[in-house]
């Protein structure tokens, strides 16, 4: 009988250890991958078209998390949710990461990642508008007010902070994609999609890869793209984008979803950014100046800010509002 207690204490003690650090690698993942993926792109547009680039990367990831779904005997989306589908991939992947890859042939991948961090910001206002799960505290006004000045100091190239000037269209395309996953993020409380995250997820990257296909087709750039003259690192930096940051970043985060409470997981939203501008400076040569810290500080503190704030249905025991296709890979 001791002997039997003891065998049981250490099996225990070894399975809290190999969840401790499965913990450990998940959050690796969506911290540290998830945030690299912004230089990734950059080496990948500067050769590769953006839209053709992010269609091969959505394409591909999302066949394979769909074939997975399959395996695992999950069934596909009905005409409803088929319909639900498209609506979300063209929010988020035509637009959000449409704008993304186009505006990182100009604008640094660093500052890109702080632009976008500004999503939960978006979501805050969608719910005081229309989902009337947040209410317009103090607290919060201050948050969205904070993370819209960082956005500022990081266009505003006026406000003599120093640091090379940023182009205005990209930096538009940024918060013009960073309003349209807001939008989808509101819109996956309100449409029928699949119950498994793994189908919904990838039948809207499938679908997303479609239309960011049939939109660099319209824009002409396959006539544009030249396969043998796109070096080794692009191509590289396409398969990594698509094994690790969409097919790993997303099994890594649906894990943790199911083992960490949602509160823990959510901090990549603020992390991810400073992971980006790091890995800029560092590998890509990026500057770090003055005005890129201050704003990347300012729109840090309002993330943090509003995602560690409770929603109305948060208070009252629902969950919070999820992203569209439960992660941004």
């Amino acid at each position: 009988m001791i002997g039997a207690c003891r065998r049981h204490g250490r099996s225990s003690g070894s399975a809290a250890l190999y969840t401790r650090w499965k913990t450990l690698l998940a959050f690796g993942i969506i911290y540290c991958v998830w945030g690299s993926t912004y230089l990734a792109i950059r080496v990948g547009v500067e050769q590769i078209p953006p839209l053709l680039m992010a269609a091969l990367r959505f394409g591909v990831a999302g066949l394979a998390l769909s074939a997975w779904g399959l395996a695992r005997g999950e069934r596909l989306p009905g005409p409803r949710q088929w319909a639900a589908v498209a609506l979300l991939a063209f929010l988020i992947f035509l637009v959000d990461y449409g704008f993304l890859f186009w505006a990182e042939q100009r604008v640094p991948s660093g500052m890109a990642a702080v632009i976008l961090a500004i999503i939960p910001a978006f979501i805050a206002v969608s719910e005081i508008l229309w989902l009337r799960t947040q209410r317009l505290t103090p607290r919060l006004g201050a948050a969205l007010l904070i993370g819209l000045a960082g956005v500022v100091v990081l266009v505003d190239p006026s406000l003599g902070l120093g640091g090379a000037p940023v182009y205005l269209l990209g930096a538009i395309g940024l918060v013009v994609g960073a309003a349209s996953w807001s939008t989808a993020s509101v819109l996956t409380r309100l449409l029928p999609l699949p119950a498994s995250k793994v189908m919904s997820a990838g039948t809207q990257m499938l679908t997303g890869g479609a239309l960011l296909g049939l939109a660099a087709g319209v824009f002409g750039e396959a006539n544009r793209f030249h396969p043998e003259a796109v070096s080794a690192g692009a191509w590289l930096a396409l398969l990594y984008l698509i094994v690790a940051g969409s097919i790993m970043g997303f099994t890594a985060y649906l894990w943790l979803i199911h083992h960490v409470s949602p509160t823990k997981v959510g901090t990549y939203a603020y992390v991810n950014p400073v992971i980006a501008v790091a890995i800029g400076y560092f590998l890509g040569g990026e500057a770090l100046d003055a005005r890129t810290v201050l704003g990347t500080v300012l729109v840090i503190v309002s993330v943090l800010v509003i995602t560690t704030g409770k929603t109305i249905e948060a208070r009252a025991g629902a969950g919070p509002v999820s992203s569209p296709g439960g992660e941004r890979p």
